[in-house]
């Protein structure tokens, strides 16, 4: 589980100011089609209210800009500093143009993206991406081919690279 499950979550929307709505910063699971490793759209959100609240990293109240929740911590492994190594870095995974194993051009992805969105008690918010495929920030968790069997998962962690276990996500 990350630092905030659904309990932690709903205290951190509570700020000293009398603030209800927060700006909150999150990693969250991303599907994205590729053609020639080449994005075919935007993608699209692949995440349920657990996965929401498990890679959030930063709360802040709208009104005073008060943080009422930060970590610099990994938001996938907790590896101590690992937000910074996520932030800003480009995905060591990297899908290929092809699938090694038939040689189709089209390939799905999901990946953490860094995504942003305003949320108040009861009201989660929509997410938007902060960064998309090929950009710094996301990083690609898993590369399936769409046409055969073959798969290839990121080593360690996908965020900062950390060759620790991972934990177990809700």
């Amino acid at each position: 589980m990350g630092y905030l499950d659904e309990a932690a979550f709903e205290r951190a929307m509570t700020c000293s100011c009398g603030g209800t709505t927060f700006e909150v910063s999150t990693y969250i699971d991303r599907h994205q089609s590729l053609m020639l490793a080449d994005a075919n759209d935007e993608g699209r959100w692949a995440h349920d209210g657990e996965k929401f609240i498990d890679g959030i990293y930063r709360m802040v109240c709208t009104s005073c800009r008060t943080p009422t929740f930060e970590s610099a911590d990994c938001p996938r492994c907790h590896h101590a500093g690992g937000l910074a190594d996520a932030i800003g870095q480009m995905s060591r995974l990297v899908a290929p143009k092809r699938c090694p194993s038939c040689s189709n051009t089209e390939i799905s992805i999901v990946g953490f993206a860094p995504a942003t969105c305003k949320a108040s008690p009861g009201q989660p918010g929509k997410p938007t991406p902060v960064a998309l495929y090929g950009e710094p920030g996301f990083h690609v968790i898993a590369v399936a081919c769409d046409a055969c069997d073959w798969a290839q998962v990121a080593e360690g962690c996908p965020l900062c690279g950390h060759a620790g276990k991972l934990r177990v996500r809700p």
